[in-house]
């Protein structure tokens, strides 16, 4: 019908404006739309909702439900329609991909749902466009690690809820008193009698460099660890007591012995009781005791012993996990951000009496000052 219409519209409009006189027989009828028998009209409906649309448009993509016969499993005599108990906003997107050929991933929608669809209704889901896979592949990545921190979190939490076996090992008693403390009064005990050694170690560690008053007869201050250096010593050695009874009892009763030995907090923990360890043994040396000071760099790292006390630094340790890569670049980009405006400091001070600008490493802290505090 359009094309005859199409046809006779130019000779309308001419005659119209006098250009040609008007017709006076009638004007031919529209012409018979031509559709093929084979082609019918489908109905499909999804939870309710009904989606029109041509046989040959499913019929396109033969490996998947809605273009195969497997789809008459689901066909309603009474109705005369397919229908299917699923969900209707996501069903969408599947039937525009049997119309367009491309397939788009809802952003608001959840990932895991939008998967089911899609193998439910026999989608791979490697044929999502170019516009939506990048995002697509984000929220899964997303996905696949709240699922392995749940995963987790059933094998420690929820798992720990359980009573144990009346057959139960000591072993696996020790084991659920460190992973779950509110098991029992002695292992709650514990647990916040070496949560106030990790704070006494941490504050200890910091007041020793505070300068105190000298001594009788000085002539300078002289920092808290020398003027006190006794008690600094008493504290130190019952703190690193304390965390070496905590970890050999981790170790003795950890399910696997060799995975916790590997595992970060046992690393944390080995870092934070070794420097002390090592001065015991270390010969009274100028040059020895010069290491031995920058080894005791080392005990810093008894504040992440903190995380086995707190929710948040592990959920803040999980984050930075799962933002590795973007981190990376991050930290990439601002490299190459200093590297190129500290090359043009340099050159644009270098024949300047007096710069600071002597090389180009020599400007990296201006460039890495202004970029960070300045913008």
């Amino acid at each position: 019908m359009a094309a005859g219409v199409a046809t006779w519209l130019p000779f309308a409009r001419a005659a119209a404006v006098g250009w040609l006189p008007l017709a006076k027989a009638p004007m031919p009828g529209a012409p018979p739309e031509r559709r093929r028998k084979t082609d019918e009209m489908l109905v499909v409906n999804v939870s309710g909702r009904r989606f029109q649309t041509w046989k040959e448009t499913l019929d396109r993509y033969p490996d998947t439900l809605l273009g195969s016969s497997e789809k008459e499993f689901f066909f309603s005599e009474d109705t005369q329609e397919y229908f299917f108990d699923r969900d209707a906003d996501m069903f969408r997107h599947i039937l525009n991909f049997y119309r367009t050929g491309k397939l788009h991933y809802p952003r608001q929608e959840c990932i895991a749902a939008f998967d089911e669809e899609l193998a439910f209704f026999g989608v791979i889901p490697e044929i999502i466009g170019d516009c939506c896979m990048e995002e697509y592949r984000d929220r899964k990545k997303e996905d696949a690690e709240r699922a392995a921190g749940e995963a987790e979190g059933a094998s420690g939490d929820g798992a720990w809820d359980a009573p144990l076996p009346r057959n139960s090992t000591r072993r696996q008693r020790l084991w659920r008193a460190f992973e779950n403390p509110h098991v029992s009064t002695l292992a709650l005990v514990f647990y916040y009698v070496t949560g106030f050694f990790i704070a006494v170690s941490v504050v200890a560690n910091v007041l020793e460099t505070v300068p105190c008053r000298p001594p009788p007869g000085g002539a300078r201050d002289v920092p808290c660890g020398e003027r006190f250096g006794l008690a600094f010593v008493c504290m130190d050695s019952a703190c690193v007591l304390i965390f070496t009874c905590e970890y050999l009892l981790r170790l003795f009763a950890a399910p696997d012995r060799w995975h916790f030995a590997r595992s970060v907090m046992s690393v944390i923990d080995v870092v934070a009781i070794l420097p002390y360890y090592i001065g015991l043994v270390m010969p009274k040396n100028e040059d020895v005791s010069g290491a031995f000071v920058t080894l005791r760099v080392f005990r810093v790292f008894r504040i992440f012993k903190f995380s086995r006390h707190s929710q948040g630094l592990r959920i803040l340790g999980y984050t930075l996990k799962s933002c590795a890569s973007e981190l990376g670049f991050l930290l990439f980009s601002l490299t190459m951000a200093i590297i190129i405006f500290a090359t043009v400091m340099y050159y644009a001070e270098k024949n300047t009496d007096g710069t600071n600008f002597i090389s180009i490493p020599a400007a990296f802290w201006y460039t890495i000052v202004t970029m960070t505090t300045l913008g």
